[in-house]
């Protein structure tokens, strides 16, 4: 699984899925023009939000729980949620300080929605606090995420990040053997989509207009049949 030859992930031009500026004509936009609809930050910030959408639909899919057998829970939605957006940020600075500030809108999206999911999931301490520390596992995260996949690290590196920011309950060092198959699974998933993602051009990324992997459920082996008396 996952190691298949990496490619764009660019949407095609006749996809049904590409986010496309409205063309209006006339009055219309010329009001849209003054009200700065067409600006370079506006269209930034829509193409951002479409970037995010693109990462949330990815993480919140009840298939890729299946895939990489994860519980559903608050913990591992999230750290999915970081995982994605350390892996669109990283494209994102390939493209230097456009890329970066590109990347700073997505981020302030990623954090007003990661503050409504706390809310949801009926956390009863302080919100301020909460996000004070999600901040730090985040930051902590993308850094141990770049020493990882850099060209100085070992093999197994990401297996053992991807093993203790994903899956391992607080205080578990080892791995679980039963947990191996699918931690590994996923790093091949990440490696393989950082890849991706590098392959994919600036406009698609800048406006949104590419989607993650699809992820397929397993498919259980078909029950061996009875034999015809």
């Amino acid at each position: 699984m996952f190691l298949s030859k990496p490619c764009s992930l660019a949407l095609p031009p006749d996809s049904p899925h590409r986010a496309v500026d409205p063309q209006y004509k006339g009055i219309k936009r010329f009001l849209l023009t003054l009200l700065l609809f067409y600006s370079k930050q506006s269209k930034s910030i829509r193409g951002a939000n479409v970037v995010y959408d693109r990462i949330t639909s990815q993480v919140d899919a009840p298939t890729i729980y299946d895939v990489f057998q994860l519980e559903k829970t608050f913990k591992t939605t999230f750290s999915l949620l970081v995982l994605h957006m350390w892996l669109v940020l990283r494209r994102l600075k390939e493209e230097g300080k456009d890329g970066v500030k590109f990347g700073q809108y997505i981020y302030e999206m990623y954090n007003h929605d990661v503050e409504l999911r706390v809310s949801k999931a009926g956390v009863n301490l302080l919100l301020t606090k909460w996000m004070k520390e999600l901040e730090k596992i985040f930051y902590g995260n993308i850094v141990k995420y770049d020493a990882a996949i850099s060209p100085e690290a070992r093999q197994d590196d990401l297996v053992n990040v991807i093993w203790r920011n994903i899956y391992a309950e607080e205080g578990s060092e080892a791995m679980d053997v039963a947990a191996a198959p699918a931690v590994q699974a996923l790093a091949r998933y990440t490696r393989r989509e950082a890849t991706c993602l590098s392959l994919t051009g600036k406009d698609s990324m800048f406006s949104g207009n590419f989607k993650f992997t699809a992820l397929l459920p397993a498919t259980p082996s078909p029950s061996p049949k009875k034999p015809v008396r």
